[in-house]
């Protein structure tokens, strides 16, 4: 494995040396890219952590972090939910752009039959022109990208993306001195594990956790967010685990670190939901050399801002495709978005559009279709006791007003709230007359947002599928052409944002090509882009 990764370095090397002139100057800044480590937990809010002011339980290595870092105040994800929220992440992206804000398109696991009661299969969207997995640039810089064990990018991935995307991914694997990009995502505080983990040990007391007023305070609620409370507990030493690494490879002080939930808590009205609970998340940064340790920032930051900023932070200008913006970085851009937008479709086998805009003190939400409770039927969340206990309360007329909001029928059309001063989001302000004119303004917003991201969510996802797979199956890209020429073998896509990857027959890692192929190297080559099979795999010899 180190032979090959070294050969890999040295080949990227090569080609670039074909195209630019190395200098002193660029040999000094390759070695100054900074590292960067991405620490992602499944389905978390802010407010159960210390650094956000819950005292409930301590998570030493995460408050370690937040003392050596920056705590992000306003962090949000676009929808709701994983596989759309991680499809912004790696583009740049709005899902509802992307075609990928349905929960979820691409399955590869359940084969064909991804949701076969409503007849939609597993596909990847065929994405507009131009878009990419940000990875892939910090690969072509010279970066080490690895991955795991989580993917799930509502499409299929691209092998251009990563060196490794598996459980057993590590920066240790990389080429001595080569800069890299580690994800570590973490699934003990999924969702899931609040059923899963029932019955395991408690590190909390459920008598002294804090109900908040959307939820009735009683036995099943307590425990169950006693035991999302233990998952974080187990969540904070896993990443003890990679904190101590990187110190121990001498690697923690000058590496930049982000820690961010991929969407909100894993509760009913959290998860799914457009209020605060289910788009807000935690997020720290530790950027190089602790700067700014200990701080706190407010400004609005989405998902879509992830990749170009991690593109700026290791010197690359991120491409003009991309909706977010560079937050930090020598691209940082100089006006910070004021606004955050997210969205709510199909999850699992239910479809309920909704759209949501967020600015520093109002969120407006608005409904297509008042006729279903926002506390949608999805068999998975069924699973849950809490969600059965809210369930059996409300057919009982056992909930509060505001606790049964969130299951009554119909819902409003549009919902105005002031965050301000009703942080959990119980009181629509949309028929006030003093709020009209705020009203109106942030509805304006929303529909020009709708209008200027090509929202797909206004096209029936059947619709889109048959566009995207007039033959029923993916569109596969045509095959490469190859010229000898007097530098090397030079490849060419019909395919003009198709991206070639290349490799020798020995190897298991793709290369993203660069420049003219040695002629004394074999290799297998293809093209491959998003919502497309790759094309037939063209094989070069020497012989």
């Amino acid at each position: 494995m180190k032979n090959s990764i070294l050969f890999w370095v040295g080949m990227t090397l090569l080609l670039v040396g074909c195209t630019e002139k190395k200098t002193g100057t660029e040999s000094t800044e390759k070695e100054m890219l900074p590292n960067i480590v991405w620490l992602v937990a499944e389905d978390q809010s802010p407010e159960w952590f210390p650094m956000y002011g819950d005292s409930t339980i301590s998570l030493p290595n995460l408050e370690a972090l937040a003392k050596d870092g920056t705590v992000f105040e306003n962090a949000y994800s676009p929808v709701p939910v994983c596989a759309p929220a991680r499809s912004a992440i790696i583009t740049g992206m709005y899902p509802t752009t992307l075609g990928t804000h349905n929960m979820r398109t691409h399955a590869s696991w359940r084969g064909k039959n991804n949701e076969p009661t409503i007849g939609i299969p597993s596909y990847s969207p065929v994405v507009p022109e131009g878009v990419k997995m940000f990875t892939e640039y910090l690969r072509q810089k010279g970066y080490y990208c690895a991955n795991g064990p989580k993917e799930d990018y509502n499409f299929e991935k691209t092998d251009a993306a990563w060196d490794e995307s598996s459980d057993k991914r590590h920066w240790r694997k990389r080429a001595a001195g080569q800069p890299f990009f580690t994800v570590f995502n973490f699934s003990v505080c999924h969702e899931s594990q609040i059923w899963k983990r029932g019955k395991d040990s408690l590190f909390v007391d459920p008598a002294e956790v804090s109900v908040p007023p959307y939820f009735p305070d009683n036995d099943t609620i307590r425990h169950d967010l006693a035991v999302n409370y233990s998952n974080l507990k187990r969540l904070d030493d896993q990443i003890g685990e990679v904190l101590r690494q990187l110190k121990e490879d001498g690697l923690y002080e000058n590496s930049i670190i982000f820690f961010y939930g991929d969407h909100g808590g894993p509760f009913p009205r959290h998860k799914r939901a457009l209020y605060e609970t289910g788009t807000k998340v935690p997020m720290v940064i530790k950027f190089r050399g602790n700067t700014d340790a200990g701080s706190r920032d407010d400004r609005l930051l989405s998902f879509i801002d992830l990749a170009p900023t991690v593109l700026s932070l290791a010197g690359i200008e991120p491409p003009k495709v991309m909706q977010g913006v560079a937050q930090f970085g020598i691209y940082e851009v100089n006006q910070k978005p004021a606004y955050t937008f997210h969205s709510s479709d199909r999850f699992d086998e239910v479809y309920d559009r909704l759209r949501a805009v967020r600015g520093p003190r109002y969120k407006y939400i608005k409904s297509f279709d008042t006729s279903l409770p926002h506390a949608l039927p999805v068999s998975y969340r069924e699973q849950m006791p809490m969600m059965r206990n809210l369930r059996k309360l409300h057919a009982e007329k056992g909930l509060t007003k505001e606790q049964a909001a969130w299951l009554n029928t119909p819902k409003a059309e549009e919902e105005l709230y002031d965050l301000e001063n009703d942080p959990y989001e119980l009181n629509n302000l949309v028929h006030h007359s003093e709020l009209q004119d705020t009203l109106v303004r942030y509805r304006t917003i929303l529909s020009d947002w709708i209008t200027e991201t090509n929202d797909l969510g206004r096209i029936p996802e059947k619709e889109l599928i048959a566009k995207w797979l007039p033959t029923g199956e993916q569109p596969q890209l045509p095959s490469l052409e190859m010229e000898e020429k007097e530098n090397g073998i030079v490849l060419f896509s019909q395919r003009s944002d198709a991206t070639i990857v290349w490799k020798r027959p020995q190897d298991s890692i793709w290369n993203i090509y660069g420049g003219a192929l040695p002629k004394d190297v074999p290799f297998h080559a293809k093209a491959e882009r998003i919502g497309y099979v790759d094309s037939d795999t063209l094989s070069y010899s020497d012989q």
